[in-house]
């Protein structure tokens, strides 16, 4: 495991795991382009506990290598998800955002494979 993959890994973790919280407390900058996208709200939860279990995996992953893996893999999905969402939502200006979330996943996943 190299220096750069845990750098990028834990920063990787932290920034998904504060987008988990802010949904998980519907933070304003968070709840209203879900509103705008048509998000259903009953999915935020869900949402919220997607990203969550998925920053924490990245965590666990520089000790057990598989769950980095399957936790990146998650995120990557989730993430392209999210831009397709936005895409559909005709949110052009806005697509940039989840892509700032799934590069850092994609990173991680890349490091600890080379690694």
């Amino acid at each position: 495991m190299s220096t750069a993959h845990v750098i990028v890994t834990v920063i990787a973790a932290l920034w998904i795991g504060f987008s988990a919280f802010s949904l998980a407390h519907k933070a304003e900058f968070v709840a209203q382009p879900l509103i705008e996208y048509g998000v259903p709200r009953g999915w935020w939860g869900w949402l919220a506990a997607a990203k969550g279990a998925g920053s924490l995996g990245l965590i666990v992953g520089l000790f057990v290598p598989l769950i980095g893996v399957a936790a990146a893999i998650g995120l990557i999905l989730y993430f392209t998800g999210a831009v397709i969402t936005v895409l559909r939502a005709r949110s052009y200006k806005t697509a940039v955002f989840p892509v700032l979330y799934l590069l850092p996943a994609a990173a991680s996943l890349t490091l600890g494979l080379l690694s």
